[in-house]
């Protein structure tokens, strides 16, 4: 095992991660900007590097800085955590070149799994079913109108470096593709630098399900289950359960097990992530696979029992898989509820504001990851998670009952500050959520019965982590 590891990120990841070194005995350093002096991982770390100014491209997102830091403090290892540099391939070179272990996947592996097309071509050689659609990247606006017309409308174009639901279009018909055509490769070159997109069907109704898995550099691996992450909106997940509701045994089986012989076929190791689709009839497709932890990880590990964290560290330091598939038992039903800094009632406006009252929730079986304390400043630079409750029970009824008492007692305020827990009572309370039933348009149904008059964003077909507040430059996760 390591003897220190450089945390390189911020707010509750940077915390999880922190925590679970500690519970191993391993040192920790924590980089930090300028706007992140005050933080709970700053406060908890052994060691702290401030690495920059606020702005993320200046901070989290500057490798020569990060890389500097671990070698300041004798750091071995690096956890990238979710978003920034987590799934930079590049960085996870300079690392290896600079004698540090990256807590992730080789970088050829995740540079094949980070880009879309390359990640669809792989996971179709493996034999996972993909949505009908290009395999390879669209080169023209003509070939796209061709795969359009053969897979028949809706059709999504998608940029093939995409993530954070950025570079997606949704296009209804065939007037419309030549411009979402445009439109998306010009965002992705804008954003990606990478104008490839590929177009396939889009699939409405569908129900958003992953599979988390872990791979060793030894060729085992495990899957822990399945996540239901269908309540989105705009391609960001509010609320996560585990294992996915209302899908038979033998289905979520199928899912489970193609995402492991996907992610081994691909020579993936560490903590990861296959997304799929499931259509009403039960039928799947591939998504994507999201090379590190994921911020709904809580849930698996509290019907698992299996600390993902602390499997990552131990794969990084090169030993082989502690777990063997048929000692993995799923016990019960865990929910998790992001609360993120948003005004629901201002189309989910970022709120920035000091926390003048922050008591989190306890009680049985209750959890709850977050940065924020009383007097901490959630400021205008990153993106608005403060805290994520989850809960487990021996039923998915119980489970959900148990959110709502936790969301109850969650008391949050501040000047200028407001939360998603209003709205995440609503989706609690829906009749379809409760039986199950609902699928990645229940968060749009919901926003239409509030404004009639507004045309809603289509439903999303596929989901990442925190987005960023709409005034800063920080990247999402995804």
């Amino acid at each position: 095992m390591f003897e220190k590891v450089l945390i390189a990120n911020r707010g509750e990841i940077a915390v999880r991660v922190l925590r679970a070194c500690r519970e191993l005995g391993v040192r920790t350093a924590v980089v930090y900007s300028a706007a992140d002096a005050d933080s709970a991982a700053v406060r908890l770390a052994d060691e702290s590097v401030r690495i920059g100014p606020a702005p993320s491209r200046r901070s989290y997102l500057n490798a020569a800085a990060i890389v500097e830091a671990a070698r300041q403090v004798g750091a071995q290892a690096v956890h990238p955590g979710y978003g920034f540099l987590s799934e930079d391939a590049d960085f996870a070179e300079i690392c290896a070149e600079n004698g540090l272990t990256f807590i992730g996947p080789r970088p050829e592996v995740m540079a094949a799994l980070g880009d879309k097309s390359s990640a669809r071509v792989l996971m179709s050689r493996a034999g996972l079913p993909l949505p009908a659609g290009s395999v390879e990247p669209v080169p023209t606006v003509d070939v796209a109108v061709e795969v359009a017309e053969g897979i028949g409308y809706p059709v999504i174009v998608k940029a093939a470096a995409g993530g954070g639901g950025r570079g997606m279009t949704v296009v209804w018909s065939p007037a419309d593709l030549p411009r979402a055509y445009a439109k998306t490769r010009a965002t992705a070159q804008k954003v990606f630098g990478d104008d490839r997109v590929y177009v396939e069907r889009y699939l409405t109704d569908a129900r958003h399900v992953e599979v988390q898995v872990l791979c060793d550099a030894h060729g085992n691996g495990v899957h822990l289950g399945t996540r239901d992450c269908s309540v989105q909106r705009r391609h960001q997940k509010l609320i996560e359960e585990a294992p996915a509701p209302a899908l038979s045994i033998a289905t979520l089986d199928t899912i489970a097990e193609t995402a492991l012989r996907g992610a081994l076929e691909a020579g993936f190791t560490g903590a990861g992530t296959l997304e799929f689709l499931v259509d009403a009839k039960e039928r799947f497709h591939f998504l994507e696979i999201n090379c590190r932890i994921q911020v709904e990880h809580p849930v698996t590990e509290m019907i698992t029992g299996v600390d993902l964290v602390h499997e990552q560290l131990h794969i990084a330091a090169g030993t082989p898989l502690r777990l063997r598939q048929e000692e993995i038992r799923l016990h019960g039903v865990a929910v998790e509820c992001r609360v993120n800094a948003e005004d629901p009632d201002r189309d989910f406006a970022p709120t920035p504001g000091r926390l003048e009252r922050f008591v989190p929730p306890g009680g049985p079986f209750t959890r709850v990851d977050t940065h924020g304390y009383p007097g901490y400043v959630i400021g205008p630079h990153y993106d608005s998670l403060l805290a994520k409750v989850a809960v487990w029970a021996p039923d998915r009824e119980l489970a959900l009952d148990r959110l709502e008492r936790a969301l109850d007692e969650f008391d949050v305020a501040g000047t200028a500050v407001r939360t998603t827990i209003p709205f995440a009572r609503r989706v609690l309370d829906d009749a379809e959520f409760r039986k199950g039933r609902h699928n990645t348009g229940l968060v749009d149904r919901l926003l239409t019965a509030d404004s009639p008059a507004t045309t809603p964003d289509p439903p999303v077909t596929a989901a990442s982590e925190p987005r960023p507040s709409t005034v800063t430059d920080s990247p999402t996760s995804d």
